[in-house]
């Protein structure tokens, strides 16, 4: 089996009442990779969403990792990010699950990329096409697998501790962000996460891989 995992940027996505409103979320970066459950990898992209990165300005001006905007001109002259309409990113994505049998897509914290991704095309489109994904694609959250992996384990539940990566709640629990995963994971504290499209599928795609090792190895 192969899978598509993906991760997206976006630009002013609001809260209401405290929570962030992904329907008002636009994606300009997005990134993605093929893999099977072993981790190799068949197939990636690095896309720059024409529309959004240079037709909403002011929106841009508010996106949360603004100050990454000129990393990305200098990658876009280098050459080393495609620029794409919403139309080809869509047709990109479409044509590489095509082409590979691509029928999961993996992505962390889930429901903040799909939604955001299927609002850019509707709102792009003018709702001309509403979701982003091929018809039928079944969608894994990889911070849920990693909670099922991980919930029991107390190496990660006292690495979290030492380190000060619990929730700030009145119960506070080990978080799941891919930052933390990997550096636990990986074993470098130091890690950041990029927090571009294609630099955190590299990270994510691993974490998911690792859990369905996890998880392989308990069932055996």
């Amino acid at each position: 089996m192969k899978f598509l995992v993906v991760d997206g940027e976006t630009c002013n996505t609001p809260k209401i009442n405290g929570q962030l409103d992904y329907q008002s979320g636009q994606v300009y970066d997005l990134g993605g990779r093929v893999i099977d459950e072993m981790g190799n990898i068949y197939d990636e992209f690095d896309i720059v969403i024409n529309d959004v990165f240079f037709g909403m300005d002011s929106q841009m001006k508010d996106a949360y990792y603004a100050d990454k905007i000129p990393q990305y001109l200098e990658d876009m002259r280098m050459g080393k990010r495609k620029i794409v309409g919403i139309w080809d990113a869509y047709r990109i994505v479409r044509d590489m699950c095509k082409k590979w049998d691509v029928r999961v897509v993996v992505a962390h914290n889930a429901r903040f990329d799909i939604t955001t991704l299927n609002s850019t095309l509707r709102y792009l489109t003018k709702s001309f096409k509403r979701y982003f994904f091929p018809y039928g694609m079944r969608v894994v959250d990889s911070m849920k697998v990693a909670k099922m992996v991980l919930k029991n384990n107390q190496n990660y539940h006292q690495f979290c501790k030492e380190n000060g990566y619990m929730t700030n709640t009145k119960t506070p629990r080990p978080r799941y962000t891919a930052e933390v995963l990997w550096r636990y994971f990986s074993g470098d504290n130091s890690f950041n996460e990029a927090h571009t499209g294609l630099a955190d599928v590299e990270i994510e795609s691993q974490i998911f891989v690792k859990c369905l090792e996890a998880l392989r190895h308990k069932a055996s």
